[in-house]
């Protein structure tokens, strides 16, 4: 079964309230078998607009990835990112 990926990119806006976001978000990662790969770091910027934030998370499927991102403990999570960031997220099926 092929892997299911999160790809996000993230401005953080109000980085106090984003870190509330940050050390409760790991709960819903754990429970669905994820593996952060990349977030934040060193990136270099190839085409289109830059943002500050690249997250890449794996999750065993593209189904464990969607029920996390919809999962109680992942949307209290989010709620805390509401006022303090622009997030663009893509659930992406591996190959």
């Amino acid at each position: 079964m092929p892997k299911g990926y999160w790809i996000a990119h993230v401005t953080v806006t109000d980085p106090e309230q984003y870190k509330l976001y940050a050390n409760a978000a790991p709960e819903a990662f754990k429970k669905y078998g994820a593996t952060i790969l990349a977030r934040g770091g060193a990136y270099q910027q190839m085409e289109g607009e830059p943002v500050p934030r690249n997250v890449v998370i794996e999750f065993p499927s593209l189904q464990a990835a969607i029920d996390c991102y919809n999962s109680p403990e992942y949307q209290s999570a989010k709620a805390n990112r509401a006022n303090a960031g622009i997030a663009s997220i893509v659930l992406v099926e591996g190959v």
